[in-house]
């Protein structure tokens, strides 16, 4: 009698990868390699049963053709060989128990002759390209998936699930508004490592990155929305370890960085460049976190009052403004509940929606379509409560001169309800 047992097999397939998840009785004693001609990959588990039947493979898998059993090397184990439509990097390794989960063997096998780009359309392609009038591009970051379910909620909701519908819902807000367009870093039910969502992003060409959370609590009590941006200590790691890998320089410096041949000097430059596009990054992520908050105070209660700064690993991208957006507890069973509702998830879609059409119309990029419409339909503001003209200055990228001049104010003062035309910044 073997000292393990193979419970299930469960196959996530993702645009880039395949994760192949082994659910075992106890912590699996394992090795692997590769073969090819053609290429295969070989897992010998140790004093481990069988399952009876392994899972096909769908027809639409564009990596693994099959998985069979083979001759083992010993009486004490079993051979599983993956059969490859192509060659594929592997990652093999164990989980312990989490959550729902037991032991758990994972295989992640990497398609060498995939692109990001693999399931989207030559429109949507041609899109990430920079032209004048182009689109302003939202990368949406749905947390968790596949193996990962994130949080798990008193009436067992996945967090994975609750964050890729809302995901969902906001792309296609961003998606019918002319001048913007949405790219999903996940678009099903799949695992994608946390240090390559903000890749995918800046493939992708992002203006701007938001991740999609439900914060969850060791007690049911706390409930409310948040919104998190990078904390400075974490920016000035990330700097350091980009100034370090000097392939990362020319994503910094384009052109530049093939004339540059003094390798001091490169980094020299490198390092300015990373500090202000930091600084741009920061500011940004910060301005859209602050609209965010304010929306979301009109649709669902507040867990935070203000934008939060964290070492959050998907927040890391000095060249891209991003924020992390936790839409409730899902360890309360009211917002739970709340989650799970299609009109909640809308309401929370479109909160982030606002804030980032918001910005983007009043900060929008010289070669964006919303610079044009911008150009051609002057911004008219209604003065609120609490607002002056240096905090509509400061908002607008405006002077307070420039404000005064072409309203014909006379002084400082203004009024609740009086509207203003914003000049060009």
């Amino acid at each position: 009698m073997a000292a393990n047992k193979i419970e299930g097999v469960r196959v996530w397939p993702s645009p880039e990868s395949t994760r192949v998840v082994f659910d075992l009785e106890q912590k699996p004693d394992f090795s692997y390699f590769m073969l090819q001609n053609p290429a295969r990959l070989v897992i010998d588990l140790e004093s481990t049963d069988k399952l009876n039947t392994l899972p096909a493979i769908p027809e639409e898998h564009k990596i693994i053709k099959r998985m069979r059993y083979s001759k083992p090397k010993d009486k004490k184990s079993i051979r599983v060989v993956f059969d490859l439509l192509q060659n594929a990097k592997p990652v093999v390794f164990a989980l312990a128990p989490t959550g729902p989960y037991k032991d758990r063997l994972v295989v992640d096998l990497y398609g060498t002759q995939m692109s990001v780009y693999s399931n989207e359309s030559n429109s949507a392609k041609r899109s990430v390209e920079r032209a004048k009038d182009r689109n302003i591009i939202i990368a949406i970051d749905a947390g968790h998936g596949g193996e990962d379910p994130g949080s798990i909620g008193p009436a067992g909701t996945y967090e994975k699930n609750i964050t890729l519908q809302i995901a969902k819902r906001l792309a296609r807000l961003v998606d019918a508004e002319p001048g913007m367009e949405a790219r999903l870093i996940r678009t099903g039910d799949y695992f994608v490592n946390l240090n390559t969502r903000t890749v995918r992003a800046r493939e992708r060409k992002a203006d701007f990155f938001v991740s999609i959370h439900a914060d969850a609590f060791s007690r049911p009590e706390p409930n409310g929305s948040s919104v998190w941006v990078l904390s400075l200590r974490r920016a000035n790691s990330e700097i350091g370890k980009w100034l370090e890998d000097t392939e990362k320089h020319s994503q910094l410096l384009g052109g530049a960085a093939d004339v540059i041949k003094d390798t001091a000097n490169e980094k020299y430059l490198a390092k300015a460049l990373l500090d202000m596009s930091m600084d741009h990054s920061m500011k940004t992520g910060f301005q859209v976190a602050e609209e965010v908050v304010s929306e979301l105070r009109k649709v669902t209660k507040l867990h935070k009052r203000e934008p939060q700064a964290a070492n959050f690993g998907v927040l890391k991208s000095p060249d891209i403004p991003s924020i992390l957006v936790e839409t409730g507890f899902i360890s309360n069973p009211k917002e739970e509940q709340l989650l799970l509702s299609g009109s909640h998830q809308e309401k929370l879609a479109r909160a982030i929606f606002n804030s980032l059409k918001q910005y983007y119309w009043q900060n929008p990029p010289v070669d964006s379509l919303f610079a044009s419409l911008k150009a051609d339909n002057p911004t008219i503001h209604k003065v609120q409560a609490g607002e002056s003209l240096s905090v509509l200055a400061s908002r607008y990228g405006v002077s307070v001169e420039a404000l005064k001049r072409v309203n014909s104010l006379k002084s400082n003062t203004l009024f609740i309800g009086q509207v203003l035309t914003i000049p060009k910044a």
